[in-house]
């Protein structure tokens, strides 16, 4: 972050201590036992996303615009709870809650980043619903896979040049009294309320990640849904505007499990107390990166008609090889 600085201002001098304590829990006993439970999501997660990116890649039929975005989420969900619970199990399993100043603002970027990657993957797919349920027939000429890599590349760009940013800013802060973060990572809201200076540009960052993260996502989805509602009204059978719906059935579920926690958190944030806080973030950091590949290979019939697929050509060619070893 050094280059930030220089470019701002060089003769500014700023306290910037050795480095952080992530306090976590305060005052809950047997709470290793939460943060075991949360390695063994991540474990899991790890698995299940691995899975669908390999049946996304190894069949032909799902390399569609939709699935690009499919992917992406797999992949940010993977990378964004690898980026994550390892991290955190180290600070409160094996006790080092002290965290250098630089790892606390990399521990914050790709945290922040990831997450609201996640946020955005729900927008892209309900962008796809929308046209797939209000313009059919224009399909396939307005969601292409280039277009979609397009969407995604400038999601990717937009949220790191907004991180990096936030990030940059923290760096003109100074850490003048406690150093102690009362979360489990390094919590962007958390940490520039530590400094003794000005807090203002941090602060407008904050709502900025805020409403990239929460609200314009949240508003998008809500737009298309509504929309999507209207143009069902146009559809004559009842059978064609239930078909309709089951294909919204998985994104809606991705949304629910993102947005509910995050939520409560912000509606609440006053009168929440610092526990239920750090379980609700937490929870809400881990669970929809474990629960999106369940959804998505028990909602979405052509991940469940591919995984049969899959399933079959090995069995084939493990019949196979055990009669070439019996002749």
């Amino acid at each position: 972050m050094e280059f930030f600085n220089s470019a701002l201002g060089k003769n500014i001098t700023f306290v910037h201590p050795a480095y952080f304590i992530i306090s976590g829990f305060i005052g809950i006993p047997h709470v290793k036992y939460y943060y075991i439970f949360l390695c063994f999501l991540y474990i899991f997660s790890v698995l299940a996303n691995t899975a669908v990116m390999a049946v996304i890649c190894l069949d032909p039929n799902l390399r569609t615009p939709k699935y690009i975005i499919v992917f992406n989420l797999a992949f940010t969900d993977l990378f964004g709870n690898s980026a994550l619970v390892p991290k955190v199990l180290d600070v409160f399993l094996f006790n080092h809650h002290q965290i250098p100043y630089n790892d606390c603002l990399t521990f914050l970027f790709f945290c922040y980043t990831c997450l609201s990657m996640q946020s955005l993957n729900l927008v892209a797919l309900s962008y796809d619903r929308l046209i797939a349920i209000g313009y059919p027939l224009q399909y396939h000429v307005k969601i292409t896979h280039r277009s979609m890599f397009c969407v995604i590349a400038s999601f990717w760009l937009s949220i790191v040049t907004v991180v990096l940013i936030a990030a940059g800013l923290l760096t003109r802060l100074s850490f003048c009294q406690s150093v102690v973060i009362r979360s489990f990572f390094c919590d962007h809201g958390q940490l520039y309320r530590l400094a003794c200076n000005n807090i203002t540009p941090s602060f407008i960052m904050a709502k900025l990640l805020s409403t990239l993260i929460l609200w314009f996502p949240l508003i998008f989805i809500v737009c298309t849904y509504l929309y999507i509602s209207y143009a069902l009204t146009k559809v004559t059978t009842v059978q064609g505007r239930l078909k309709a719906l089951k294909t919204c059935t998985a994104h809606l579920s991705l949304v629910a499990i993102y947005f509910i926690p995050i939520l409560v958190t912000f509606m609440f944030a006053n009168n929440i107390h610092p526990n239920a806080r750090i379980i609700n973030l937490s929870l809400s950091s881990v669970f929809p990166p474990t629960l999106n590949p369940i959804i998505y290979v028990l909602q979405t019939q052509e991940i469940k008609e591919s995984v049969r697929k899959l399933l079959k050509i090995r069995k084939k060619s493990g019949i196979k090889g055990k009669k070439v070893i019996v002749r």
